[in-house]
């Protein structure tokens, strides 16, 4: 049997005011429903960043751009970006790739809340496919083909007669 190991790191100091106030923040602004969620985010921004100092000191070309590819096609940098631009990307830049942000940001749910509930319930499906993770990353290519899952009979809401009139 496979043992699961944590894919994110606790803080060295868990009780610095200045950091929790910035996590309760974070959590709050995002809908983050425990610090571990924010604390992967980071982790994942962490190896992104240790990749980059490592391909800058190697020199690499061709790692260095699947590297940039990668981080393109997730949204996160620019066709021009280059390693700077890695070592410059914030937790916020990732959070804001998260299916629940971008299902909020496309006005799919009216609180951030609410869109992780949409999320977890399955009502909302990428490219016609469920997906129950809130933390689900999206690609840049995909965040046009999310919608409502139409098999579980979700409604978009009706415009009202006086709209349609005029």
């Amino acid at each position: 049997m496979r043992k699961i190991k944590r894919t994110f790191q606790k803080p060295r100091h868990p009780w610095n005011k200045e950091r929790m106030e910035k996590e309760t923040v974070l959590m709050k602004t995002y809908g983050l429903r425990r610090k571990a969620e924010l604390w992967k985010s980071e982790s994942i921004m962490r190896d992104f960043k240790r990749r980059a100092r490592f391909l800058a000191a190697t020199r690499d070309k061709v790692q260095e751009k699947i590297l940039l590819d990668k981080l393109n096609k997730m949204g996160l940098l620019g066709k021009d970006a280059n390693l700077d631009s890695v070592l410059s990307l914030t937790v916020e830049n990732l959070l804001d790739r998260r299916l629940q942000t971008v299902v909020l940001r496309k006005t799919l749910a009216n609180t951030s809340k609410q869109a992780r509930q949409l999320i977890t319930h399955c009502h909302i499906a990428v490219e016609g496919r469920k997906i129950r993770y809130p933390n689900f990353l999206v690609p840049i290519n995909l965040e046009d083909k999310i919608s409502f899952y139409k098999e579980l009979g979700v409604k978009t809401p009706k415009p009202k007669e006086s709209e349609i009139n005029g």
